[in-house]
């Protein structure tokens, strides 16, 4: 294999950068800039040079086979971050034998080629780079420690216990076996499905941990909607005028609110209109709105027209800053009250949140989708009698390619390439 080698920090300008070689000349090739290395997972202070060339003063750190991210051989080099120390000890390491650059995720796929993480967990670091909230990053790193393959390996120690037991009864179709295995098949299955059953629903609460909440706020024409979203947002987000209809468009703002990512959708007036455009505007906001997680019934004295709210959506009368309003009001000039509507949104996003599972992804319900059915059609074969052995074993089987195809042990190859693509190149 290919030793490779990369800026595992972000470029540009920093106090440090760490480059990272991973594969067999990974010693050879840091001890080439190094000279003697210093002992594995024990930091030493070096001189890098390129011949006569002096590039930096750096920290070297290496790790052995099976010690590493990797999995193989890894020396890391952190160096000043200036952007042409950088470039210097690129291109020297460039020059060495056998090195090349690695590819966006190169690194993370070897660790998987390696059986240092599995697809799962693989998916969770890829989630923790990207966190921008404290939910998204608990969660992500819930799934990187090895959360779900946890999962899933108690799932599938009960099938093969269960699938052992039933090929018993194959093994020994022509003598009498002295106990009846159905009960226990029937109890370990049940269990499984259960868990399976509880996981399908709890992941659409992870989702949207992980890629973040919809709040929508809708209202009449000129209710103060993108004055309120300004406000929220400490800037001039949406454009604001005393004519109705100036909205138009969806407008979206990426908010960090207890800790979870909420995306503040502020929407056209709704009202019937013979306005072309404005038509399509409404259309759009219904659209959003109906699939928004959490809606903000804005109201200025009348009811919204053309959608109605649902249990858990929040109603607030605007404008406050004119006049006296009974009941629960904002002023997106005044501010006040959107403390009170950032902790209305909170708390019934965060009780959502609570039922998040750690199944995160939608391979994920498709993969435990399968199981679930593969379970069900095992169940009843195992009720029908001894002489459909058989068929609730290959059922069985089923269901656990299913579970193991979550951690990426099975037919997983036409995903690789997407996911190690979205990683950037040092990772």
């Amino acid at each position: 294999m290919d030793t490779i080698f990369a800026l595992a920090t972000a470029r540009g300008k920093a106090g440090i950068a760490v480059i990272r070689i991973s594969g067999p000349q990974a010693f050879a090739a840091a001890s080439a800039l190094a000279g003697d290395l210093p002992q594995s997972r024990v930091a030493g202070l070096r001189k890098l040079r390129l011949g006569a060339d002096e590039l930096d003063e750096a920290l070297v750190l290496c790790f052995g086979h099976g010690a590493s991210f990797t999995g193989e051989d890894v020396a890391e080099l952190h160096i000043h971050g200036a952007i042409a120390t950088v470039s210097a000890v690129l291109d020297a390491l460039g020059q060495q034998p056998g090195l090349r650059l690695a590819e966006p995720g190169e690194f993370t796929r070897r660790a998987m080629e390696n059986e240092r993480l599995d697809l799962s967990q693989v998916e969770g670091l890829s989630d923790l780079i990207e966190a921008e909230t404290e939910a998204q990053r608990k969660q992500a790193l819930k799934v990187l420690s090895g959360a779900v393959g946890d999962c899933v390996e108690a799932w599938r120690s009960d099938l093969v216990r269960a699938a052992a037991l039933i090929e018993a009864t194959i093994d020994f179709a022509d003598e009498e076996v002295p106990v009846d295995v159905a009960p226990e098949v029937t109890a370990l299955i049940d269990r499984v499905a259960a868990g399976l059953s509880d996981e399908l629903r709890r992941i659409d609460a992870a989702e949207r941990v992980r890629e973040g909440f919809e709040v929508a706020i809708v209202g009449r024409p000129n209710a103060g909607k993108s004055t309120l979203l300004n406000a929220l947002a400490g800037r001039e987000a949406a454009i604001t005028s005393e004519i109705a209809g100036t909205t138009r468009d969806v407008i979206e703002l990426r908010m960090d609110i207890a800790g979870l990512a909420v995306t503040l959708l502020d929407t056209a007036g709704l009202r019937e209109t013979e306005d072309t455009v404005e038509a399509i505007g409404v259309a759009r906001a219904l659209q959003r709105a109906g699939q928004s997680d959490l809606r903000v019934f804005l109201l200025d004295g009348g009811e919204v027209p053309l959608i109605a709210p649902e249990p858990d959506d929040i109603i607030v009368h605007g404008k406050a800053d004119l006049g006296s309003v009974e009941g629960f009001a904002v002023s997106g000039k005044t501010g006040l009250g959107l403390d009170r509507l950032i902790a209305e949104i909170a708390e019934r996003l965060s009780e959502r949140a609570a039922g998040a599972g750690i199944m995160t992804r939608e391979r994920h319900r498709h993969g435990i989708r399968v199981a679930f059915e593969a379970l069900e059609s095992a169940r009843d074969e195992v009720l029908r009698g001894s002489e459909r052995s058989e068929l609730a074993a290959e059922s069985l089987r089923q269901a656990v390619w299913a579970l193991e195809s979550l951690l990426g042990r099975v037919d997983v190859e036409h995903l690789l390439d997407e996911i190690f693509s979205s990683f950037c190149i040092g990772k």
